[in-house]
Order: C-alpha cells, then structure tokens, then sequence
C-alpha cells in the first residue's frame, strides 16, 4: 500500500495503543500541528479506542491491524511496551506506513537492524522518538562546549532514575520488554552519544533484579570513547528523582539539572564551573514534544524515505545489548 510523502496536505496519522504518553503528552501536540491530521487512535479495547477518539475528534479503531489497513492513514505513532515494538513496527512498514516509535525502538541489536532495514527496503521514514534530543537546551550546551568553556572533555556523566512506579504496569513486566534499562537507562546512554566519539565501548556495569518481577529496577554502566573518554551512566526505579549529566574537561565543567523531562515551561537550569567562576544559566524554555513530532512530520513530508539516525539507533541497541551481555546481576527479594 503506498502513501503520500507530498506536503501538499496535512500527514495523515494514526495511533497505535492509547498509552498515558500518547494521552497526555503527543495527542495535544498532534492536533495542534497544521502540518498534520490525526485521523484515527486504535486499541485492543474497542470501547476505550471509541471514548478517546471521540474526546479528541477522530476515529476509535478496535484493534492495531484495523488501524494499519486503513486507507486514509500515512503514518503511524507506537506508543506500546518495547516488547511489542518489533512486531507492530513491522506490521506497519509492510502495510506501507511511516512511523515514529517511543524510544526504545527495540529491545535488542537484531531486532533494530530488521528494522531499519525494512524502511529502507520499503522507502518509509522510520524514527527513534527520543523527545529530549529535540529540547533547545542541547544545542546551546553543544554551543558552549564548542566555545572552550570545559577544555577537552574527560569525563561524560549521567543519571536519570524516578522513585517506584505502578507495579501492575509493563514497566515491571519482562515479556513486554520492562526493566529500568530499556524505559530510563535509554536516556544517559543516548545522551552519552551525543558527546562521546566513535563507537562506545562497554567496560562494566551492574544490574539489580527484583526477584519478584523478574525486570531490572537499577543499575549502571561505565563506557569508554575511541579516544579515551570515560562515560559513567546510572538508572533505575527505585530513586529521588534526578534526571541530569554532566561534561568534565580539562578546565571546566557543564551540569545540565533538567535533562530529559523539562517541562515545556521550565527554563532547564545549566550551571557552568571553572576554577575562579560558578556560572549559573537558565536555558530558553522550549517544548520538546512538539518539536520531535514537528521533525518527524516535516522529514516525511519533506523526504518520505529511509530511516532517520539509522547508525546511532544501531549503536545504542548493540550498547543494550552489551550491557546485558556483561552486567554483573544482583538479585533483590
């Protein structure tokens, strides 16, 4: 089934699942944006998918598949548990629609190359929706890194951990791809690339079980750049909030406090330290949301072809996987 990639009209997009990130955080963004139309949000519970389409003004579909073979849909949005992202990330490049799929895309290596590579076969945009890399705050720290204000960069730090979550929910639920490293330790790592050159090598790290559920609640990482830098990244369920990281060099440092959930409003404090001078910056105010559905959007009308930031979607899949791969397990009743 082929699709439009003209921007002639709006993109015509649809929602696979209604999960709570879908409800409260893309919804509002989607029906706001002139350069698309949200045409239908699908559920495995017919009766939810038809009180939220009629709350926001579009179809309720029963079911995903009804939703993929639908005719006036160009594009689809997949909110679901990472464990379900292989099969309905597929199901949807081979009914021919584009797609923007929550982080992480997948939840190993083979499954992300499977991917990426059924985009490219088909001609179908296919993005990681890391909402954070679209915050404006990236950018200028990007821009006082490039400056000098931390010399050359030692050391790359990061952690973002949140206090317990629902335990009924798939964040605790090994067969849908739960555990802190894929929902929270995505994001230090993912954050670590933006700075560290070449391919990241995993050195060590940790993972805490809980016995219970059978899903990872905590656990770290130490990464090592092509040229020596050191990433030392730290995640999990079972924290005080903190969501930061921070870029150490050889006469500075940048502490960037709110890095991957500011809230649209905020003005994300950064504070820059060198050795005669404390700096203390408010950053613009900017609504990540918005911005990362506006890019996806606009590279498909724009280009409509291939998968976007293939190579750094590889390279944090084979990073999950070697932190698996080498973690030191710790088991908690």
């Amino acid at each position: 089934m082929s699709v439009r990639t003209t921007a002639a009209e709006p993109l015509r997009i649809g929602i696979l699942g209604c999960a709570d990130i879908a409800i409260r955080r893309m919804i509002p963004v989607l029906t706001g944006l002139k350069s698309a139309r949200l045409v239908a949000v699908a559920s495995r519970d017919g009766e939810r998918a038809r009180r939220i389409g009629e709350r926001i003004g579009c179809a309720g579909v029963a079911g995903y598949d009804t939703l993929l073979g639908r005719d006036d849909i160009d594009a689809v949005y997949v909110p679901l548990p990472p464990g379900l992202h292989h099969h309905w990330v597929r199901g949807a490049l081979l009914a021919g629609k584009h797609v923007l799929c929550e982080k992480p895309m997948c939840t190993t290596h083979g499954e992300a190359l499977e991917m990426i590579e059924l985009a490219r076969d088909r001609g179908l945009v296919l993005a990681e929706n890391f909402m954070f890399l679209h915050h404006r705050q990236h950018r200028e720290v990007d821009s006082l890194v490039r400056e000098g204000v931390t010399g050359d960069l030692q050391v790359f730090e990061s952690s973002f951990a949140v206090p317990p979550l629902d335990p009924s929910g798939f964040r605790y639920r090994p067969e849908l791809g739960g555990g802190a490293l894929l929902d929270v330790g995505v994001y230090p790592l993912r954050a670590a690339q933006l700075h560290l050159a070449g391919e990241p090598e995993v050195l060590a790290a940790t993972l805490r079980v809980d016995n219970a559920t059978g899903v990872d609640v905590a656990g770290g990482a130490l990464l090592c750049s092509q040229d020596g830098v050191t990433a030392h990244v730290t995640f999990g369920f079972q924290h005080a909030y903190r969501s930061r990281y921070v870029l150490w060099g050889t006469t500075g440092r940048i502490e960037v406090e709110r890095a991957f959930t500011p809230p649209e409003h905020l003005k994300p404090p950064v504070r820059i330290v060198q050795q005669d001078r404390l700096t203390e910056l408010a950053m613009p105010a900017d609504n990540q949301v918005r911005n990362a559905a506006e890019h996806f959007v606009d590279t498909v009308l724009d280009s409509g072809s291939g998968p976007v930031g293939e190579t750094t979607t590889l390279r944090q899949a084979r990073l999950i996987d070697d932190i698996r791969k080498i973690a030191k397990t710790f088991h908690r009743e």
